[in-house]
């Protein structure tokens, strides 16, 4: 899964992909480097990320959902806590509803239902404007488990179909370094409860705590490589990331390694 952020504010890559043209550029990009899924958003969900409203998310991410689905037949997520923005972004072409709050907004599970689309459903401790103030845990692993069991089942109960969901942990969204680590160990406990899983870990801050050099995101690829790595081992059924070319390069390798 291919990110493209139509943000002025993304902790990596804000402001890069704003307009629509370079957006479809990117997007283009990464498709050609790989990407089986383009991952779309318009509201920064990093620490400390200010709410966007209703109207400017759905300006910025209509007109290039719209560009990327007349040029390519790729799948298409919208990275969106907001009902009507998924709405809006399905009307447009996207098919996947990605939501870091796992339709966790009133009328969301009934919206999700109603689209019929896929929707992955991310855990969050908090939300982005405080969630790394002071993120505690008991049994992170457990914990996370089981809220994305309890999202699942009340995303089915309103009516979205058993095969349409996917599930997140959340690496980076009210995790310290130690949550983070233990999140990647135990990821076939998330596989093992049944659904496809989606791993996120691409340039998070958490790298920079592990290599202390790596202060800026974009220095943060051989560390995205190794828990693109530990996903694919534990059996995830997509990574999304800034590098495609250098993922897909990797899962080659990883996956040459493994038939021979």
């Amino acid at each position: 899964m291919g990110i493209v952020n139509a943000t002025p504010d993304s902790f990596s890559d804000g402001g890069l992909f704003e307009d629509p043209d370079a957006g479809l550029d990117h997007a283009l990009r990464l498709v050609g480097q790989g990407a089986d899924i383009l991952d779309i958003g318009g509201e920064s969900s990093r620490p400390g990320a200010e709410p966007v409203s209703e109207a400017d998310e759905i300006a910025r991410v209509v007109p290039l959902i719209t560009q990327v689905r007349a040029r390519t037949s790729f799948p298409i997520s919208i990275d969106t806590v907001k009902p009507a923005v998924a709405r809006a972004a399905m009307a447009a072409g996207a098919s996947i509803w990605n939501d870091i709050t796992a339709l966790s907004a009133p009328g969301a599970l009934e919206t999700a239902a109603d689209l019929g689309c896929d929707v992955i459903l991310m855990h969050m401790q908090g939300e982005p404007r405080t969630m790394q103030a002071a993120p505690h845990y008991d049994d992170v692993v457990a914990e996370v488990c089981a809220f994305l069991v309890a999202r699942a089942d009340a995303a089915k109960a309103v009516g979205v179909a058993r095969e349409r969901i996917w599930l997140d942990p959340g690496i980076g969204f009210g995790k310290t370094l130690e949550h983070n680590l233990a999140l990647l160990a135990a990821l076939d406990q998330v596989v093992a409860l049944g659904f496809p899983v989606l791993l996120g870990a691409s340039r998070k801050s958490f790298l920079a705590k592990l290599d202390p050099a790596a202060k800026a995101p974009a220095h943060r690829l051989g560390g995205s490589l190794a828990a693109a790595l530990a996903g694919a081992s534990a059996g995830v059924t997509a990574v999304r990331v800034h590098d495609v070319a250098e993922t897909v390069q990797a899962l080659r390798v990883w996956e040459a390694v493994k038939r021979t």
